[in-house]
């Protein structure tokens, strides 16, 4: 079994978990936890699955899964990262969105990724002081992109209505140029942007966006051969050269380790998420 099909194993059972309503107990036995499906558009795909801890929440985690924004790829990725976001005591809240193949691509997923973040104010019970945007690969993309609204001129995108106050990026698709000229995922970047680079990236690419006023973790395996390692490292660069607070932490292993939660690359990540 490749990485890919294990961790889709895992999301089975994450979803298993999900359909009987139920993500666990507390330590004491407690009440149970329990996925909310949250509706932000009329799609199937503008929809979003809310879980809170069973005590007091950290605050809420925006999963965004990764997939080259393809739509074979869906949330279900996203399942095992919140079961254990929920145990370490942080409200998950894994999010869907229209994606290249059903409805997605420029403008269309940035107007999900904005609409389901803001959707979180109108959410009883949800306290939205700390949001950090978490994705994989373009879901990484789209974190950083999210944490970035203010830097963006097109005026539906610029006032949130939940600001995210922090974004780690895994393995994610931070420079989209550079992307293009490596041809990662065979394309990806052009068919999920209905063409090359024009005035458009200004507002989608995260490198043209720095410094953002939020801090920002890169998180990234040295084994990489999905999304370089470069695309972090020049990231952080150009952020901090700008006066962002930015970082990089460098984890042993490949792109898809980083959102295994077996794994020490995402015990790191949980760190720097309570660090933030």
């Amino acid at each position: 079994m490749d990485r890919r099909s294990a961790l889709a194993t895992l999301a089975l059972g994450a979803l298993a978990a999900a359909c009987s309503g139920r993500g666990g107990t507390d330590d004491d036995g407690g009440r149970e936890t329990r996925v909310e499906i949250i509706r932000y558009g009329d799609d199937p795909s503008q929809r979003a699955e809310l879980t809170r801890p069973s005590g007091s929440s950290k605050g809420v985690v925006v999963v965004i899964h990764g997939g080259f924004w393809r739509d074979q790829y869906d949330l279900s990725l996203g399942r095992p990262l919140a079961t254990s976001l929920v145990a370490e005591g942080w409200t998950a809240y894994n999010v869907e969105y229209r994606r290249v193949g059903n409805g997605g691509g420029w403008p269309e997923t940035f107007d999900d990724v904005a609409a389901a973040i803001d959707r979180l104010a109108e959410v009883d019970g949800v306290d939205t002081a700390k949001v950090v945007t978490l994705g994989h690969s373009a879901g990484g993309h789209l974190a950083v992109w999210a944490a970035g609204r203010a830097r963006l001129t097109d005026e539906r995108w610029t006032s949130p209505a939940v600001p995210v106050t922090a974004a780690v990026s895994q393995a994610g698709v931070l420079d989209l140029a550079a992307a293009i000229a490596a041809d990662l995922g065979s394309g990806a970047v052009q068919r999920f942007m209905g063409g090359t680079v024009d005035d458009r990236y200004a507002e989608a690419d995260p490198a043209a966006l720095v410094p953002l006023g939020v801090p920002v973790r890169c998180v990234h395996g040295t084994d990489d051969t999905t999304v370089p390692l470069s695309q972090s490292t020049g990231y952080v660069e150009r952020a901090t050269a700008a006066g962002a607070d930015a970082t990089l932490t460098e984890v042993e292993g490949d792109h898809f380790v980083v959102i295994d939660p077996a794994s020490r690359a995402w015990a790191q990540t949980l760190e720097i998420l309570d660090a933030l």
